[in-house]
C-alpha cells in the first residue's frame, strides 16, 4: 500500500499567496465539538432517573 502514495509523499506543503495563513486557535477550532444535540446530556441524565426510579417502584 506504501506505493500508492510514494508520487505524493515528499510533495513540498502548499502555502496560499491569496489567503493568510490561519492561526493555530482558528484550525483548531475547525476540529471543536460540534454541540449539534444540544441538551443531550441532559435528555439521558432523566432518563436514567427515571428508568432508575420505575426499576426501585417494580422492584
Amino acid at each position: 500500500m506504501k506505493e500508492d502514495y510514494d508520487d505524493i509523499i515528499n510533495l513540498p506543503h502548499h502555502v496560499s499567496k491569496n489567503r493568510p495563513q490561519m492561526s493555530m486557535y482558528q484550525r483548531a477550532a475547525q476540529f471543536a465539538p460540534f454541540a449539534a444535540l444540544t441538551g443531550h446530556d441532559k435528555a439521558i441524565e432523566q432518563t436514567t432517573k427515571d428508568n432508575v426510579e420505575s426499576y426501585e417502584n417494580n422492584s
